[in-house]
């Protein structure tokens, strides 16, 4: 018989155009409410998500807690989901994902034991298609979502979707909303019987929602009397996991491969201190339980779980779908940065217990040198450009100049002073940077030693013809002294830019934080220019005149040159750091942004007309619109064209819209958008009576890592790059005892591309969990080595294959094991059904 499956539930919101605290009391009084229910009316199932919000009830108001855990036991209140809550899906990593699993599975296995099979993300703005795999490794079957609203590529409401490595869910596309209004509800499954009538199974959700309420007493009445009534169609209150049981039986299903995008594509820029700030954290955090993990590995400390556990949830919650892409109101986005900051002071606390820990055994320093300890979090080596701050043993108060040179060991390698963070005019602070290649997962020693000199060295490089002209070996870069951009980057003798490179450009927008009425940021309103030298010396506070383009540092390893532009009441200040070598340059951004409904993006218009763009997904490498339509990517975007054998990567520090068309990428930095607003008909998006405060207003920074080369070694090199950019090996200036003994490498790879996302200890037990991902989309196999437990093994990785790992340090044995890290060979806890 046809089956038409009734999914109750309420959308709750944890903030949105309320605080948190408001969240708490939608959702206790929701649930219990949806308990009331569930006790007096047979057969009927009230189906909820988000661990937080049952963390909430079980604080707040235990006595319900134990009722929500009694009817889950008699299967009339379903655990759906099971996630920590509903993310955004496009801008957290691989691991964030895998960790929103993880939290949410533990929590809900521990308080109610369930095991959710069907994963749900209703109301996020857009999906990656490294869910799948994802999902797939966790032990999901089974995917329900309702955005994008309109998408001409999916084959139906129902269809197998296709992710990385071979992966693949069943999926369900939800129509007609994943609510109802109350007293609606009946209603509503009248209109989907009157036009599906030749399906032969469906599913529909209703309850009120966005601010909780669920079900209501009229409607589960008007329900249970269409019930009774039920013709062709038999209506069943039901769980997501029966339907997806039912649905292959039901019909044949269509595959799709891709992502499901875009949707609100203003959502990847909008309140970008949030976006930064979640990005900080989320590589602090994978960084530091690195680091403790090593520790651990060697008995150094004790592995501080719980607090690594308590910035994990200022992390999971900071990716909520209201928060992370910018749509909620100020307080909100307040509240979430002090929370981000909550979680990042946490890791910084832990980061400096395992680096002091780390840098025992490395000697004393001799007298007049000064110690440099980084610590490289990766299991292979690194090599980059590094800097560290230190003090001279005393103030140097003569006619001299204390120039620092870096050795290791017994050989000198390059390096230069530049202007250290303080600015007293004294010889006593110094900012060392240094070229330099660290080994893999240990502590790395450098020491500096003091050159007198007259007086510190001035630039060699020289304007010429109205440019500056960088040359080495291996790079070619023009800057033009007369627009502040880049004229030209070749890297290997291959040009790659067209001439104005790194524009900043005004593109018309509005008031909407989601931007629901578009696809694209094209039109160009304006855009920054070069300052005059007055302005420029004026708005750089400097009281001499000075030119609007100059170099401020100039050394062995990098020329640093600083251009200053405006546009209407907003001024920025782009700096590039061009090396002595390699071809990677660094341009960093520092706007002080005062526009409303424009967004700012930054310009690179590239000879690669004809390439493709490509841009970093959840565990993935994914294609992206080349036609102008916004798009969301994470750590890094790349042209690349076949045809050629060229790409030309771009690593950001916190970005996540751009847009590519004819060669061009633009990246997208700051929008001027209202809080919480859209449209609604034809009304005016915003108050039109007064001072209402936009976001991203006042200062921002940015920074981008470019590099280009021959596609196959860029592809092979970029995700590494970004890693390291992102999870920084962490430099000290510290005089160590001498006491304890030196530490070896606490885990390596030898193959050059795999990527390990997570080194840490494993929630429950002794263990260690490591993941490694191919990046590139191509098999390969890696060593992989633990030294201190003398283990070496050879893992064998599919094209964009998640691998997850567990290592026994008491008999040595190395296992794979699911993303939630339940044993493959066991199937882990009970599905929920």
């Amino acid at each position: 018989m046809k089956t038409l499956y009734l999914l109750s539930n309420a959308h709750l919101d944890p903030v949105w155009q309320w605080e948190w605290e408001e969240g708490a009391a939608a959702a206790v009084s929701t649930f219990r409410a949806a308990a009331g229910f569930c006790e007096d009316y047979d057969g009927y199932i009230f189906n909820h998500n988000e661990a937080i919000l049952y963390q909430w009830v079980e604080e707040y108001e235990p006595v319900l807690f134990a009722r929500i855990q009694r009817l889950v036991r008699q299967g009339r209140w379903h655990i759906m989901g099971g996630w920590y809550l509903q993310p955004d899906c496009n801008m957290p990593s691989g691991e964030s994902f895998a960790r929103q699993i993880l939290a949410g599975r533990s929590y809900f296995r521990d308080k109610f034991g369930v095991r959710p099979t069907t994963a749900i993300n209703f109301d996020s703005f857009g999906h990656s298609r490294g869910l799948v795999q994802i999902m797939q490794l966790a032990g999901y079957d089974s995917y329900i979502f309702m955005r994008p609203d309109e998408h001409a590529g999916l084959p139906g409401q129902d269809f197998i979707w296709e992710g990385f490595a071979g992966s693949s869910v069943m999926a369900h596309k939800i129509a007609g909303g994943y609510h109802s209004a109350l007293g609606r509800a009946d209603q509503k499954i009248a209109d989907w019987l009157a036009t599906h009538a030749d399906e032969p199974i469906g599913l529909l959700l209703w309850g009120v929602g966005n601010h909780g309420g669920g079900p209501s007493r009229l409607d589960l009445d008007a329900i249970a009397a269409r019930i009774e009534q039920s013709g062709d169609f038999r209506l069943v209150h039901a769980t997501p996991e029966q339907y997806f049981a039912a649905l292959p039986e039901a019909k044949e299903l269509p595959r799709y491969s891709g992502d499901l995008n875009p949707r609100f594509v203003g959502c990847y820029t909008s309140m970008i201190r949030i976006k930064q700030k979640h990005r900080q954290l989320e590589n602090e955090l994978y960084a530091t339980e690195k680091m403790l993990a090593a520790a651990g590995l060697y008995g150094l400390l004790p592995y501080p779980a719980r607090d690594l556990a308590e910035a994990q949830h200022d992390l999971l919650t900071a990716q909520f779908h209201d928060i992370l892409p910018g749509t909620s109101i100020q307080p909100a986005e307040e509240a979430s940065l002090r929370q981000l900051d909550h979680g990042v002071e946490i890791t910084a606390r832990l980061k400096a217990r395992a680096f002091f820990a780390l840098a025992a055994g490395q000697p004393q320093a001799q007298p007049k040198e000064y110690p440099i300890l980084i610590y490289n979090p990766h299991p292979y080596p690194v090599s980059g450009i590094f800097e560290c701050e230190f003090m001279l043993e005393d103030q140097n108060w003569l006619e001299q100049y204390s120039n620092p040179a870096v050795y290791q060991g017994s050989k000198r390698i390059p390096s230069q002073a530049e202007k250290e963070h303080s600015n007293l005019n004294l010889d006593w602070r110094k900012r060392v940077v240094f070229r330099a290649e660290l080994a893999p997962a240990a502590m790395n020693r450098f020491d500096c030693r003091i050159e007198l000199l007259e007086r510190k060295p001035a630039p060699a490089l020289q304007v010429r013809e109205g440019a500056f002209y960088f040359r080495t070996g291996e790079l070619s870069v023009t800057v033009n002294a007369g627009t502040g951009l880049i004229d030209e980057y070749s890297a290997g003798g291959v040009s790659y830019l067209l001439p104005g490179a790194f524009a900043p450009l005004a593109v018309a927008d509005n008031e909407d934080p989601w931007r629901m009425d578009t696809d694209e940021f094209r039109e160009v309103i304006g855009q920054f220019s070069l300052m005059n030298e007055r302005e420029g010396s004026l708005f750089s506070g400097v009281k001499e005149t000075i030119s609007p383009v100059r170099i401020i540092e100039d050394g062995e390893v990098r020329t640093v040159i600083e251009s200053v532009l405006q546009y209407n009441d907003s001024r920025l200040v782009l700096t590039y750091k061009l090396p002595k070598q390699g071809t990677e340059i660094e341009v960093h951004a520092r706007v002080y942004w005062n526009e409303k409904d424009r967004m700012l993006k930054l310009s690179i218009p590239t000879v690669l007309k004809d390439a493709g763009y490509l841009g970093q997904t959840a565990f993935g490498v994914q294609e992206l619109a080349a036609n102008g339509q916004e798009v969301a990517s994470q750590k890094w975007t790349a042209l690349q064209s076949a045809k050629d054998g060229h790409m030309l990567t771009v690593i950001n520090d916190g970005i996540y819209g751009s847009d590519c068309c004819a060669g061009e990428i633009r990246l997208s930095l700051l929008r001027g958008a209202g809080y919480c607003a859209h449209p609604i008909g034809d009304r005016p998006i915003m108050p039109q009576d007064r001072f209402l405060p936009r976001i991203d207003q006042g200062e921002r920074c940015f920074t981008f890592w470019m590099n280009a080369g021959a596609l196959e070694e860029r592809a092979g090199k970029v995700d590494r790059e970004a890693l390291m950019h992102a999870e920084r090996p962490f430099a000290l200036s510290f005089f160590p005892s001498g006491e304890g003994n030196l530490q070896e490498a606490a885990i390596m790879l030898t193959d050059g591309t795999v990527q390990m996302s997570a080194f840490k200890k494993e929630q429950d037990g002794e263990g260690y969990i490591v993941r490694l991902f191919e990046p590139t989309g191509y098999p390969r196999s890696t060593g992989l080595s633990f030294p201190p437990l003398g283990i070496t093994e050879n893992i064998e990785l599919k094209g964009f294959e998640i691998v997850t790992l567990r290592i026994d340090p008491q008999n040595g044995a190395v296992t794979r094991v699911g993303i939630c890290e339940e044993s493959l060979t066991s199937g882990g806890m009970k599905s929920h059904g």
